[in-house]
């Protein structure tokens, strides 16, 4: 639909599409590309195309009523062939180890949504996570700075509901792990990181997401993905080994009580 548009759009513009690749700065070939679907749109296509185009932000409107944004939807492509997922948040939980109801709480807290999208975002969010009961589950270990414990979302119940849900994870997945980062160690003075994913696929190779809570962004260039990797080697020897972050995410989620 939205290549349709796009063509439609563009001709009525009276634009060649190698107009719009130098309106949006991208090369003719890549247009062509994607309006013939021999490529997926690069991450910042449809916001360029709007600007171009000057359809008053009308691709980007249909791309949160008709789906998640190409770089949501190339992620969850990686989640899903991953063997291994390792994750750092230091705002909230991560998706994949969300409660409905801390999800839900999440997205009301973001002011744009009316129920019956928060219902909608909340339910496409809960059927990402089947990728870790499926047959063959990736190794997941999430990291988590203790600020993530402690910051209320939803209120008391739902955070002690979400917390002894990564309890479960943690003690009843058998290649799950999470682990915490006590808010005043060395990583906080050093190297305040944001929230980031990393997807080891079959082939070996790693892809990078990194999470500002407004957009991601999706990362496959080989040395930005080792400096993630390394960026999050580093979050990971500071954090508390397993059993005391287990210890920790169950005292916290009894002082929600």
């Amino acid at each position: 639909m939205l290549i349709e548009e796009l063509r439609h759009m563009r001709v009525a513009r009276r634009m060649t599409q190698e107009d719009l690749a130098r309106a949006i700065n991208y090369s003719p070939s890549t247009v062509a590309m994607v309006e013939t679907e021999a490529r997926k749109p690069p991450p910042d296509f449809w916001e360029l195309v709007d600007t171009a185009l000057d359809t008053g932000g009308a691709f980007a409107r249909m791309l949160v009523r008709f789906g998640s944004p190409q770089w949501m939807r190339e992620w969850e492509a990686n989640e899903r062939q991953a063997t291994v997922l390792r994750s750092f948040q230091n705002m909230v939980v991560p998706g994949l180890l969300q409660t409905a109801a801390y999800a839900r709480a999440l997205f009301r807290s973001v002011g744009l949504f009316d129920e019956e999208e928060v219902e909608r975002r909340a339910a496409a969010r809960l059927e990402r996570q089947a990728v870790l009961t499926g047959e063959r589950p990736p190794q997941l270990v999430a990291v988590l700075d203790e600020h993530v414990l402690r910051r209320p979302v939803g209120g008391p119940l739902v955070m002690r509901e979400q917390l002894l849900r990564l309890v479960k994870v943690v003690t009843e997945h058998p290649r799950g792990g999470c682990r915490s980062c006590p808010p005043r160690s060395a990583r906080i003075r050093v190297s305040p990181e944001p929230s980031c994913w990393l997807a080891t696929l079959p082939t070996g190779e790693d892809v990078a997401y990194l999470d500002d809570q407004l957009k991601g962004k999706v990362i496959d260039h080989t040395e930005d993905v080792l400096a993630v990797r390394t960026s999050w080697e580093s979050i990971q020897g500071e954090a508390l080994p397993p059993r005391q972050s287990i210890e920790l995410l169950a005292k916290v989620a009894e002082s929600w009580s």
